[in-house]
């Protein structure tokens, strides 16, 4: 009996342990990593982007705000960390957008969810662009690369 319980603290130690480490990776991870959100209370699938070089353009809601008020041009990425679709498109998205010089703003939908409301969202990965600050067009979904291009020519997206 005496060696049960002690096999038990010892794996009750373990998992404490294990625990505690995850944590102050996740920890050191928020703090090495050049965090946009303004906030070190985020997803683990946000966390796991953080260091990505295709999402390094997050735009805030308060600053895709300001934008659209002050009636300027905008192209944004409407996306989410969980979504697959988004997982294939990024790659293809974020590189074209850098190549054709258009500043392509990346919100996470995941982290702030009242954009589904506020920008009329039903699906990601969803792509608005915003002239003046009013909506002009949206591309919804995984596309090829030649169809984004030609949707960012036709639109005038810059």
């Amino acid at each position: 009996m005496k060696k049960i319980i002690i096999f038990l603290v010892i794996i009750l130690a373990l998992f404490a342990t294990l625990g505690i480490v995850t944590t102050m990776q996740k920890d050191e991870k928020l703090k090495a990593a050049d965090n946009p959100y303004g906030t070190d209370k985020l997803d683990q699938a946000t966390i796991d982007q953080l260091d990505d070089p295709n999402y390094q353009n997050i735009i805030l809601p308060a600053q895709l705000d300001k934008k659209l008020k002050a009636k300027e041009n905008v192209a944004v990425y409407y996306f989410s960390p969980l979504c697959e679709h988004c997982k294939r498109t990024t790659p293809v998205v974020a590189p074209l957008a850098e190549e054709m010089g258009i500043d392509l703003v990346q919100y996470n939908l995941l982290e702030f969810e009242q954009g589904w409301n506020d920008y009329n969202l039903k699906e990601t990965p969803t792509i608005v662009f915003y002239k003046n600050g009013v909506e002009q067009d949206r591309i919804i979904g995984e596309n090829e690369e030649a169809t984004f291009k030609h949707w960012f020519e036709v639109n005038g997206v810059n």
